[in-house]
């Protein structure tokens, strides 16, 4: 029998995602996708892409049976707040999403939550937190470590031996180099280039990156 499943959030990323399950045969074995559910009060009971939206987060937070999530927000922090209201809730799972192009060896362990869209490569001895978003086009080298609530925006390259922190935002096309750390809490702006460690809480921009506020 398959699982129930909705997509936490109705925009940009959710109805991104929504095509790359609905295209992964694999997936749509296991799944059955019920509907988007989004905390817009203007999209309740809307149809978004063929897929209506079926309640918001309160009322997932109070689903009564087995149901899973898979949490479509771009930014860190807000991903975060959801997954730990959601997370109350023992009736909700959240199951790793991956493209059916998505190039993932044996060597990667990864947490709960996450989403690996089209034409991403994850090579080996990759260590990955919880509900980590990778968009499409990334690619991340040997032996890095990727915390929790980190988003990678779409084609970014991570060199081997790299560290990024928890809730860690990195830019469209940034590249990192092998072996620097980025601290918890940090955003690198698109088209950036990491050529040293960046310390967390700051946003970071430039070729060479550098950090140019704290929050």
């Amino acid at each position: 029998m398959k699982k129930d499943l909705v997509i936490f959030g109705a925009g940009g990323l959710g109805r991104e995602i929504l095509f790359q399950m609905q295209v992964n045969k694999e997936f749509l074995k296991e799944y059955n996708i019920l509907g988007f559910v989004d905390d817009t009060p203007d999209l309740l009971d809307k149809v978004v892409n063929g897929l209506k939206v079926i309640g918001d987060s309160k009322w997932l937070e109070q689903y009564p049976t087995a149901i899973n999530a898979v949490i479509c927000l771009g930014n860190a922090k807000h991903r975060k707040s959801v997954a730990e209201r959601l997370s109350q809730n023992k009736n909700i799972d959240f199951p790793t999403f991956i493209a059916d192009d998505v190039r993932l060896s044996e060597e990667v362990s990864f947490g709960k939550g996450c989403i690996f869209c089209f034409s991403c490569i994850i090579t080996v001895n990759i260590s990955i937190g919880d509900f980590a978003v990778f968009n499409s086009d990334c690619t991340i080298g040997h032996d890095s470590t990727i915390g929790d609530y980190v988003t990678l925006y779409p084609s970014v390259n991570i060199s081997g031996n790299v560290k990024i922190g928890d809730c860690s935002e990195i830019g469209v096309g940034s590249n990192i180099i092998q072996c620097k750390n980025i601290g918890d809490e940090v955003i690198i702006g698109a088209g950036s280039v990491v050529i040293t460690d960046i310390p967390a809480k700051s946003t970071a921009v430039g070729v060479p990156a550098k950090p140019i506020k704290f929050h």
